[in-house]
């Protein structure tokens, strides 16, 4: 199915390969947002290229539109969408509680209204797992309830003991039913909010049910950065060294950096393709708006020191006429630069890691950045 291999741990940092049966992921690694099957604005081939080595699509919209059953017929989202790596699928959990009109929650699942049209939709961990085998992703996720920050702590007490009876539900129906596209991990998200001993209490019941992997849930949703880290750096180690462990939805290059140095193996946020479209892009020294009049004759390149082709082929001048103009490239460039640079970014870590001089590429990179932000 999978297996993880740890290479190397500086402090609490680790680097290491997840082996799948659509091929290797090298951790720490940041998976780019391919939410209905398309990483927005890139080609499959592109996204390749610039290093992505596994990619994230989400239940609940591919539920939606094309359908699960239609993918299926298509012969499964990697043929699909002709991506031919690792897929990671996430429960829809985050887009139940965040996106859609909620009308019943119970032991027994959700009942939502779509935010497309109004149509009332069933979720419960059987069926979510029957989509993901449907869609034929590499990873599958529980189903979890993914509560809203701040909470009451007896509120989260109740949140995580649904979340874990609905995981071993999870892993009942992935054993009673094996989808068409053969065997397929199964990771399990745990909770708490922000009580650690909650987040202890979360991770033991998940750990015992024993899954392929462990995913951070519940952060990134409200709280503040501060709350998030101490979070991250009390719980990540102490999940189990010898799977891949997920921090969901998280975030922008100073959080990764954050994650990583906690224990973290795997990322996932929208924030580098949402902020490109926007024309909000990241370069070694901060963030810019390409949208900005002091670019409008700017020869310079976006970002002086990266290898992506944007970089080297374009000039701030160009990105912004392109912005302007709401000409379809200027998305794609700008996309296919703050991707690259995510991917770099981890890159970097992981070499670092290795090398046993993680904190110092933290401290380099974190100075560099934080010299030229702009306040976008």
């Amino acid at each position: 199915m999978i297996q993880f291999e740890l290479e190397a741990n500086c402090g609490n940092s680790r680097a290491g390969t997840l082996q799948t049966p659509h091929g290797k992921i090298h951790t720490p690694i940041f998976m780019p947002v391919g939410t209905l099957g398309t990483v927005k604005g890139m080609t499959p081939e592109e996204v390749a290229e610039i290093g992505a080595e596994i990619i994230l699509g989400n239940t609940y919209h591919l539920h939606l539109r094309p359908g699960d059953d239609l993918v299926k017929k298509m012969g499964g989202l990697h043929k699909f969408m002709n991506w031919h790596g690792p897929i990671l699928t996430d429960s829809g959990g985050f887009q139940v509680f965040s996106l859609a009109k909620l009308l019943k929650l119970n032991e027994e699942g959700v009942e939502i209204r779509s935010h497309l049209d109004g149509t009332k939709i069933k979720l419960t961990p059987e069926i979510s797992i029957a989509i993901q085998q449907n869609l034929g992703s590499t990873i599958m996720m529980c189903l979890d309830e993914c509560l809203e920050l701040p909470a009451t702590r007896i509120e989260v007490e109740r949140s995580i003991g649904l979340t874990a009876r609905w995981a071993k539900r999870c892993i009942e129906a992935r054993t009673k039913s094996r989808g068409v596209f053969g065997e397929q991990a199964l990771f399990g998200i745990f909770q708490g909010g922000g009580e650690l001993d909650l987040r202890e209490q979360s991770l033991e019941q998940i750990v015992e049910i024993d899954f392929d992997g462990y995913a951070i849930g519940g952060l990134s949703v409200g709280e503040s950065k501060e709350e998030m880290y101490r979070v991250a750096h009390h719980i990540a180690p102490k999940m189990p060294a010898e799977k891949p462990r997920y921090l969901m939805g998280v975030g922008d290059p100073e959080d990764l950096l954050e994650g990583i140095e906690a224990g973290i193996d795997m990322f996932d946020c929208v924030m580098p393709t949402r902020n490109a479209r926007n024309g909000s892009l990241f370069t070694s020294r901060g963030k810019i708006s390409i949208k900005q009049s002091r670019f409008q004759q700017d020869p310079e390149p976006l970002d002086p020191d990266c290898a992506c082709s944007t970089c080297h082929n374009y000039s701030r001048a160009y990105l912004r006429h392109l912005f302007k103009s709401n000409e379809i490239l200027g998305v794609r460039l700008n996309t296919y630069h703050n991707l690259f640079f995510y991917l770099s970014l981890v890159k970097g870590a992981r070499a670092a890691i290795k090398q046993q001089r993680f904190s110092a590429f933290k401290k380099d990179f974190l100075e560099k950045y934080r010299s030229g932000l702009d306040g976008d």
